[in-house]
């Protein structure tokens, strides 16, 4: 999704805290906590500063926050309600909602991910095939929950990097 009108950084550093949360606490899905405690980290000198405070905020944050804000990311393939950007993202990788039988497979992979780790399966769509993304899925069921926890907050930040790039524009 290219917004049509970026942010430049210097924009970004006059907003009060309203307009920043309301800009950025769709970085990571469904919660707007992150740009909340990012914004005390105002001004800010890049897009990497920006982009290291929405992550520092998330790394710091209690394990029941990275739970809450890995649970808030929609399963790959669902045909429930997400955020408009996910929906982008799983069209962009080919793992929208459809009947066929790679996402039938998709499916059955999310629920025993789910049920095996207690939240969905997360991963940085961008530039995946629904193969790719299927393989990672059989491959990371066989780590155990606690590296997974790991690997999923990491993922939530390259997932984060890649939308907060299509909010901003160099200056």
């Amino acid at each position: 999704i290219m917004m049509a009108n970026p942010y430049k950084i210097s924009e970004i550093n006059k907003m009060n805290r309203e307009t920043f949360v309301s800009a950025f606490g769709t970085v990571f899905e469904n919660s707007p906590w992150a740009a909340e405690a990012a914004f005390e980290s105002v001004p800010f000198d890049s897009f990497d500063s920006l982009n290291e405070a929405l992550c520092l905020v998330v790394q710091n944050a209690t394990e029941e926050m990275k739970l809450e804000l890995l649970c808030a990311h929609p399963e790959l393939g669902t045909n429930k309600r997400m955020a408009e950007a996910s929906v982008q993202e799983q069209k962009g990788a080919g793992v929208q909602y459809s009947a066929d039988k790679g996402a039938d497979l998709l499916r059955k992979l999310n629920i025993k991910y789910r049920n095996k780790n207690g939240f969905p399966f997360i991963i940085a769509v961008k530039g995946l095939t629904k193969e790719m993304i299927i393989d990672a899925m059989q491959e990371r069921l066989k780590r155990d929950t606690s590296t997974e926890f790991a690997c999923a907050i990491a993922e939530v930040m390259k997932i984060g990097r890649f939308r907060l790039q299509e909010m901003f524009q160099a200056e």
